[in-house]
């Protein structure tokens, strides 16, 4: 009973931005369900209010906040007042992202300057405000949102792919810097997940079943399936793992090509 002991959150704050939906969603009633009290934190104050309540409607509990993650002095109020209110935060989980597909030469100065003003100082602002209240406190954990375009791309990710593979270098740095103060900073990322990013993918069947033929398992993942992992991250069942990326990709990442060779 103590190991799975290790694995629940009860009596910890949590802040989970990007609540509203998808992947943010998933994790926000998956720390719930382990006993954290959860503050879901998205730029839609309606879907995050929305999941709040469905968390407390099960027994669990939450509160919900608008939050613009571009907007750092935002993000530190954000964070100040759930520490004012609850004494300490102890988890911070940080998904949203952009991806705006096109071409090298097709992007516009403004649609580079989007993706990465929500996905790279986004996630900085975010790690930061985090990172000086846990500091502070001696003890917390933080996760930030990579994916298999931090290694793995194709035509149209060059933005997308250059802020994911930044968002670990940025999880491994603060790992190093915070880790002497207790606090531990991984990233996740997942493969190809139905969520509303994915959206347009999915729009398209040979577009939906090309990428479900390049995972082991065949298919997309659901966003539970990605939370699972993420709260394991931010539990103490995870007390030494630390500025680690983990792949949760259907092992997309740990193939070549899908031919069977003759007599395997």
């Amino acid at each position: 009973m103590r190991d799975l002991a290790a694995f629940r959150l009860d009596g910890k704050v949590a802040a989970v931005v990007g609540a509203g939906s998808g992947i943010g969603e998933a994790v926000a009633e998956a720390c719930a369900r382990q006993g954290a009290r959860v503050a879901c934190l998205d730029a839609d104050e309606g879907r995050a209010r929305a999941v709040a309540e469905r968390i407390g409607s099960a027994g669990g509990a939450a509160e919900a906040a608008r939050l613009d993650l571009r907007d750092g002095k935002a993000v530190d109020a954000a964070l100040d007042g759930l520490r004012g209110r609850h004494g300490r935060l102890d988890i911070a989980i940080c998904t949203p992202s952009i991806n705006v597909r096109k071409t090298v030469l097709a992007y516009s100065d403004e649609e580079v300057d989007r993706v990465l003003a929500l996905n790279l100082k986004g996630n900085f602002n975010l790690l930061r405000a985090a990172g000086r209240i846990m500091t502070g406190q001696g003890s917390g954990a933080i996760v930030l949102f990579s994916s298999i375009r931090g290694v793995v791309v194709e035509p149209g990710q060059s933005v997308y792919a250059a802020t994911k593979a930044g968002i670990v270098q940025m999880a491994r740095a603060a790992a190093a810097e915070f880790g002497p103060r207790g606090v531990r900073v991984n990233a996740v990322a997942p493969g190809v997940v139905d969520t509303p990013l994915t959206a347009p993918v999915k729009a398209n069947k040979d577009w939906y079943d090309a990428y479900a033929a390049k995972s082991i398992l065949g298919r997309w993942a659901r966003p539970e399936e990605i939370a699972g992992p993420t709260v394991f991250l931010v539990s103490d069942a995870a007390s030494y793992v630390t500025g680690a990326v983990l792949f949760v990709d259907g092992g997309w990442t740990a193939i070549d090509g899908r031919f069977t060779p003759p007599g395997m």
